[in-house]
C-alpha cells in the first residue's frame, strides 16, 4: 500500500503546477529528443527502463545501477544547418543511489546582422545549453518502484540577449515484473527564468506532464510503448490562421476548421515498438500523431509523424540510428554512442 500512497502523492502534486502549451515558451529546446533511440520511437519513450542512460533526459525516475559508469553521446543534424546533441554519465553509490551529469545543447549557426535597410553590419551567433544533474533510487528498497529527479541549469545566447533559467524534473516508475510491464509518470520543465531576455519580461518554461506504460511481450521479441504527452492540457489543437477567413467558392460562407473530441485526444498519443531480434540489434518504430497533423499536409501527407531506427552492439560499443519525418521537407537524423567504462577497467585488470 505504501508504494500506491507514494505514486497517488506525485500524482496529485504535479497536477496542481500551472503549465503552458507549445509556442508559448522560453527554451523550447528542452523538448528535442535528445538520443537515436528516443527519435525512432516517436519522440517520446519515458516508460522504457533498461541501462540506456539516454533514456533519463525524459524520465529521471528510470536511472538505475545497471547505467553505473556508462558514457553516451548523442548528436543530432536538424533542420536549417541547427545542430544539438547530448552527453552524459552516471555513477551508482549503493548506500546513496545513482547519479548522473549531462549536458544538452543547441547551436543554431552563424547569422548576418543588418540594420533595418538592410546594410549588412556583422554576424552572430545562437546557441542554448541545459547542464543536468539527475538522482533516482528506489522506494523502501523495493527495485519495483523508483523515483527520481533532474535539476536543470539554463543558458540561453541569441545575438546579444542571453537568459538563465532553473527547471526542474520529477519522475516515477513501477515495473509489473509477472506482466513486464512499466509504468511511468513525469512531469517536466517545472522552473523559471532567473536572468530575463529584456527586463521584466518574464517567460514561462515548456512545463510538460507525461504518463507512459511499456509492454514486453513474454513469448515474443517485441516491446510495446504508449506514452500520453501533455496531460496539463487537453486541447493541443493549432488552428491555422491563414484557414480562419477560407470562404465556400460556391455558397460564400465562411467555412470553419472543425476539430473533433478524438482528433484531441489523439494528439497526447505517442506509440513505439522495439523488436529484439538479441541482445546485440534491435529494430524500432514510432508514431507521433501530433506531429502528424499539425506538420502533415492535407493533400499528401506521406510519412510525417512516423519513425524508425536501429540499435547494434559492436564490441563494447553501443551504437544507434534515428530518422523522424516532421514534414515533406525532410527528416532529422539522429546518432548516439554510449559505453559502459567499467568494461574497460576490466580488461585492463
Amino acid at each position: 500500500m505504501k508504494h500506491y500512497f507514494y505514486l497517488i502523492v506525485f500524482v496529485f502534486s504535479v497536477i496542481r503546477a500551472n503549465a503552458q502549451s507549445g509556442g508559448d515558451n522560453t527554451y523550447e529546446f528542452l523538448n528535442l529528443s535528445s538520443s537515436a533511440r528516443v527519435a525512432a520511437m516517436g519522440g517520446q519513450l519515458v516508460p522504457v527502463k533498461d541501462n540506456d542512460l539516454n533514456l533519463v533526459f525524459g524520465n529521471p525516475a528510470l536511472l538505475n545501477p545497471e547505467m553505473s559508469k556508462q558514457l553516451t553521446f548523442s548528436g543530432v543534424g536538424y533542420f536549417a544547418d541547427i545542430k544539438y546533441g547530448y552527453a552524459a554519465y552516471a555513477q551508482d553509490f549503493e548506500k546513496y543511489g545513482t547519479f548522473a551529469a549531462g549536458m544538452h545543447y543547441v547551436n543554431y549557426g552563424d547569422f548576418t546582422e543588418t540594420d533595418n535597410t538592410g546594410e549588412v553590419l556583422g554576424s552572430f551567433k545562437a546557441a542554448e545549453y541545459s547542464l543536468n544533474l539527475s538522482y533516482a533510487r528506489t522506494i523502501n528498497n523495493d527495485s519495483a518502484f523508483t523515483v527520481g529527479a533532474t535539476l536543470k541549469t539554463i543558458y540561453s545566447s541569441l545575438e546579444d540577449y542571453s537568459s538563465v533559467g532553473m527547471a526542474v524534473d520529477i519522475g516515477a516508475n513501477y515495473y509489473f515484473e509477472k506482466a513486464l510491464v512499466n509504468l511511468s509518470l513525469v512531469a517536466k520543465n517545472a522552473g523559471r527564468q532567473l536572468t530575463y531576455y529584456r527586463d521584466g519580461n518574464n517567460e514561462p518554461l515548456p512545463f510538460e506532464i507525461e504518463l507512459g506504460a511499456s509492454k514486453k511481450l513474454a513469448k515474443a521479441p517485441l516491446r510495446l510503448s504508449l506514452v500520453l504527452q501533455n496531460l496539463e492540457k487537453f486541447d493541443l489543437t493549432y488552428k491555422d490562421p491563414a484557414k480562419e477567413n477560407e470562404t465556400d467558392p460556391i455558397t460564400g460562407e465562411v467555412t470553419e476548421e472543425k476539430i473533433t473530441f478524438g482528433d484531441k485526444a489523439l494528439r497526447h498519443v505517442v506509440l513505439g515498438a522495439e523488436i529484439l531480434l538479441s541482445k546485440n540489434f534491435h529494430i524500432r518504430a514510432g508514431y507521433n500523431f501530433r506531429r502528424r497533423n499539425e506538420l502533415g499536409v492535407e493533400t499528401k501527407m506521406s510519412t510525417v509523424g512516423l519513425s524508425w531506427g536501429l540499435g547494434f552492439r559492436i564490441s563494447k560499443f553501443h551504437i544507434s540510428y534515428g530518422r523522424a519525418t516532421y514534414h515533406l521537407a525532410g527528416a532529422s537524423n539522429h546518432f548516439s554512442l554510449s559505453a559502459n567504462l567499467g568494461e574497460f577497467y576490466k580488461k585492463a585488470q
